[in-house]
């Protein structure tokens, strides 16, 4: 078979503890962009339309099975070293002959772009019967260190801890990720021992297994802030901004400005439709959808919303889950909404809040307007009609409906509908009493 035609099966090593982490939490479950680990290396081998992707797990990982599925997972019932993780996966290949492309579990920054260019170097090698991902870290501490023939093959891979003063010298190092052919995997893994500072078995041996055969094993380099690794919270947090700086990036180069660019945080899935422009300090959270044409003003917090063509938004807004936001809507400064739709053209332009509600197209939402939905127990819906104006300071009691065209006078309570295009003033009357404050308050001489 062409070695372009080969299949291609994945292996997702994360069965590691992440002592380091000083969690509960198994380390490829941290998340970056609001997206566990373990789920972005997932997203990605699945765009290479591999046959399988297979994860390896520690016992008791039951979060990690979960955030793989449908993929199977293989249980490593000891941590023993790399090789004895991928020989876990090895049954669940079954009679699998292509390539298999392993992969770390807490490496999420690496692309589909830069796999497929590692595949495809591996496929278009001297008959590699594998190809490591290389990388060259500012500091190399910690890393396997690489060496490589004069033909640019590898020679070997030697760990950190098993390795001499001058060995350590050198800059290039493993990334942890390489593709082997699978044909004879298990009898490779098999020959591979643990003799070595950790007592583990190690992958990187397996290329000196295949070069007693006499079949070499190729090397290819990547970028290192694409390929780094997990294994503290600080690394973590260096992930984090990393990707965070990609995604402002690809935004801005389809057509969105950021005015304050390094201000803004995205979620893994936003999207946000050109000429959008986006104010300083905005945070997305997950399950956010931007139209065209939208601005979104300093300081607002939105998360499972779809805004739409031409609103407006902030600054100081949030917007919480399940919330429609129609074309040419204003939601100004301090105003919450929360599972709402708010019409064409309406405006909630400040202080305000909007629960379980629909605000009609046209409508305007006075500023310390609210509406009560909770009343301990249950949540109810308001729902205002088209061109309504509810006056500053209104309540809303949940259930209740305001009919197209009503006006509630400023300060009103409400726990009854109202029909269309009725005034209505809920407040108690103003009474003054001449003459009664005097010497209520100490005078000051």
């Amino acid at each position: 078979m062409p070695q372009s035609k080969k299949e291609l099966a994945v292996i997702i090593l994360a069965a590691g503890k992440g002592t380091r982490m000083q969690s509960a939490l198994p380390k490829v479950m941290h998340k970056i962009a609001g997206l566990p680990m373990i789920s972005h290396i997932v997203r990605t081998a699945e765009s290479l339309k591999p046959k399988k992707i297979i994860t390896v797990i520690a016992p008791d990982m039951d979060s990690v099975a979960e955030a793989v599925s449908p993929h199977p997972v293989a249980i490593q019932k000891q941590q023993k070293g790399t090789a004895d993780a991928v020989k876990c996966a090895v049954d669940e290949l079954g009679e699998f002959k292509g390539d298999v492309l392993v992969l770390c579990g807490d490496v999420p920054l690496v692309t589909s772009a830069t796999l497929q260019s590692f595949i495809d170097h591996h496929r278009m090698g001297q008959n590699f019967g594998a190809t490591v991902l290389a990388i060259a870290p500012p500091n190399p501490t910690g890393y396997g260190r690489i060496f490589q023939n004069p033909d640019g093959t590898l020679n070997r891979i030697v760990e950190e801890k098993d390795a001499t003063s001058d060995e350590k010298l050198v800059r290039l190092a493993n990334s942890g990720l390489m593709i082997i052919n699978g044909e004879n995997l298990a009898d490779h893994l098999n020959k591979i021992k643990n003799k070595n500072a950790q007592g583990e078995f190690y992958l990187v041996d397996l290329p000196r297994i295949l070069a007693d055969q006499n079949i070499p094993t190729g090397v290819i380099r990547g970028e290192f802030q694409e390929l780094r690794g997990v294994n503290s919270r600080t690394q973590l947090g260096e992930l984090e901004l990393a990707w965070q700086h990609r995604k402002r990036i690809e935004i801005m180069e389809s057509g969105v400005t950021l005015q304050d660019a390094n201000t803004v945080y995205f979620s893994n899935d936003t999207k946000i439709g050109r000429d959008s422009i986006i104010g300083p300090s905005v945070i997305f959270g997950p399950h956010v959808e931007i139209e065209d044409n939208v601005e979104i003003k300093a300081f607002s917090h939105i998360e499972g919303a779809k805004i739409k063509s031409g609103a407006s938004i902030g600054p100081f807004a949030r917007i919480r889950p399940e919330t429609v936001i129609e074309e040419n809507a204003r939601i100004g400064n301090f105003v919450e909404v929360k599972n709402s739709k708010i019409g064409k053209g309406a405006k909630a332009n400040h202080l305000g809040y909007i629960g379980d509600a629909e605000l009609g197209d046209h409508s305007n939402f006075g500023c310390g307007a609210i509406t009560v939905n909770y009343d301990g127990k249950t949540k109810s819906k308001t729902k205002i009609g088209k061109d309504v104006m509810i006056g500053s300071n209104s309540s809303l009691i949940a259930p209740i409906e305001i009919g197209n065209g009503a006006y509630i006078a400023a300060g009103s309570t409400l726990t009854k509908d109202v029909e269309a295009d009725a005034l209505v003033i809920a407040r108690s009357e103003t009474k003054t009493l001449p003459g009664k404050a005097k010497g209520r308050l100490k005078t000051h001489s």
